[in-house]
């Protein structure tokens, strides 16, 4: 009897157990964390399925997913195609999810002219796509990207064309920096340059840098031609550009309302109060319109160039013009 008895006792733990095991595997999320997206390819097996989602850690037991989706009929219905999912849905949530077809999430992602790789990186961060220290650390590795365009060295600085993207959840930075390279791809190089790597004799490059400042100066549609230009006299003549916006660039961080002297004497290469010439790379990504603007520079007279409050410019053709510019605009004339 009391052999009988003991027998009974470790029958019903094991059903217990068993219970609790499957309660756990069914209802209960595996834990917390990012979303994953999760692949399904055509005539893949419910054992399969199951098995993915264990190895992402998103079900704590890939036979009990497996019995739940025989038992519920669900494996029939199971789509293929990539879903969104997460470990904080349980296992049948999944299994519901997967088998209705509820497909992956997914962001409109919009940069702006005139960002640079930081900003782009804050964006896609804010946007819940990728943290921006890994979007950062993959734009600085143009090894292992491989457009039909020429990339520059160490960086994708201004490469990264400036458009509305839409972005699957759980996306690598990989991935959205490929598409991003792919738009300037059909813009740029296709559509602008025609696939040929100088434009008016200047290479790709030159001209994306030249473009880059003339995004970060003209706030005026009707001055970037004009800004293009002056810049261009500088450069054949050989005078330093004296750029503010490479001085932004080369302080980083926040855009400063305003630079002070001690703030042209910072030790980069990117600063053109230092430097002659253009500086190594572009310092944010130009939108179409300053392309042109740097492909075509308009045909002036001016050298020198001081903003307005609104944003437009003063351009003056000598230094002595330029002085009296200069001194206007602090009067607030």
């Amino acid at each position: 009897m009391r052999l009988k008895l003991i027998s009974r006792i470790a029958a019903l733990c094991a059903l217990l157990a068993i219970a609790v095991a499957l309660v756990m595997g069914l209802f209960v999320p595996a834990g917390r964390g990012a979303p994953v997206l999760v692949t399904i390819q055509r005539g893949d097996s419910v054992s399969r399925v199951a098995a993915e989602l264990h190895t992402h850690g998103l079900i704590r037991s890939a036979n009990v997913f497996t019995a739940a989706a025989y038992i519920s009929g669900k494996w029939r219905r199971i789509q293929a195609g990539r879903f969104e999912v997460t470990p904080a849905m349980t296992p049948l949530e999944m299994l519901d999810a997967i088998s209705r077809g509820s497909r992956k999430a997914w962001r409109w992602l919009t940069i702006p002219e005139g960002y640079t790789l930081r900003q782009i990186a804050q964006e896609v961060e804010k946007e819940g796509l990728v943290p921006a220290d890994q979007f950062l650390t993959e734009a600085q590795l143009t090894a292992g990207f491989d457009p039909p365009f020429p990339l520059p060295q160490g960086s994708l600085e201004g490469y990264l064309f400036p458009d509305t993207y839409r972005v699957d959840v759980g996306e690598s930075a990989q991935a959205i920096i490929s598409q991003m390279l792919r738009r300037f791809d059909i813009v740029v190089w296709q559509g602008l340059f025609h696939g040929r790597p100088t434009y008016d004799g200047r290479s790709l490059s030159d001209i994306i840098i030249l473009a880059s400042l003339v995004e970060s100066e003209a706030k005026h549609e009707k001055e970037r031609s004009i800004i293009a230009g002056v810049l261009m006299n500088r450069l054949d003549r050989g005078i330093k550009l004296e750029c503010d916006a490479t001085v932004q660039y080369a302080l980083g961080g926040d855009r400063k309302p305003r630079l002070m002297n001690e703030d042209l004497a910072v030790p980069s290469e990117y600063n053109t109060y230092q430097h002659e010439g253009l500086p190594p790379g572009p310092i944010c990504s130009p939108g179409e319109a300053s392309i042109r603007a740097a492909m075509t520079p308009a045909r002036v007279p001016y050298m020198y160039y001081v903003a307005r409050p609104d944003g437009s410019h003063v351009f003056s053709v000598t230094y002595a013009q330029h002085q009296r510019a200069i001194a206007q605009m602090r009067r607030g004339h």
